[in-house]
């Protein structure tokens, strides 16, 4: 068991530096628009890819470097395999956080061959979370249903409750009213300065 564990380890390490070794350098700006996304440059810079519109109407893409760092994993163009087990789409604009409110991105982005062999996505979206408030194991865990405490942590976080998407339809006229305590009828008495 322990040998499995050390190769497939190991595997995981050439698969990710074996770009560096060869002396690739990734520059996003040399990227195109099937190589971009999830691609992390020399530098450690993540790629970002956008799209313009020419006045002739065509659309165009382009590669280039976003302010996003990621965390111990430079010059690396992620594969198709991870591109397909965690369920992305090389053709994604930006980076957004917006996908972990689709349960089918998250289920795949959770299953075991993508946390276990795709370390910069994994790296990208637990970051993502994060900024979200949202812890990405256990994000997962609720996503799998293994753990009922889980699902009722992460839901009982205000800050989080948002990128779990509506606990149900909301109409337009069901919006909350304002707070019944309002402050405007109190008088405003600053406060004496102590110096």
């Amino acid at each position: 068991m322990a040998l499995k564990t050390v190769f497939v380890a190991s595997m995981l390490l050439l698969a990710i530096y074996s770009q560096t070794t060869f002396g690739y350098e990734v520059k996003c700006e040399n990227l195109d628009k099937e190589t971009c996304a999830f691609a992390v440059s020399s530098t450690g810079k993540r790629c970002v890819l956008e799209t313009s519109v020419r006045r002739s109407g065509i659309e165009v893409y382009t590669c280039r470097s976003s302010e996003i760092e990621a965390d111990n994993v430079t010059n690396v163009i992620e594969s198709d395999e991870c591109i397909e087990a965690c369920g992305l789409d090389r053709k994604s604009l930006g980076i957004s956080s917006d996908a972990l409110l689709e349960s089918r991105f998250t289920q795949k982005l959770c299953s075991v061959k993508c946390l276990n062999q795709c370390p910069n996505v994994i790296d990208l979206f637990f970051n993502l979370a994060a900024g979200e408030g949202v812890f990405l194991p256990k994000l997962c865990e609720s996503q799998e249903g293994k753990s009922r405490r889980a699902m009722s942590e992460i839901r009982s976080s205000g800050i989080v409750m948002d990128t779990l998407g509506p606990v149900g339809p909301v109409r337009l006229g069901e919006m909350a009213p304002e707070p019944a305590t309002s402050m405007d009828h109190m008088p405003y008495e600053p406060t004496p300065s102590p110096y």
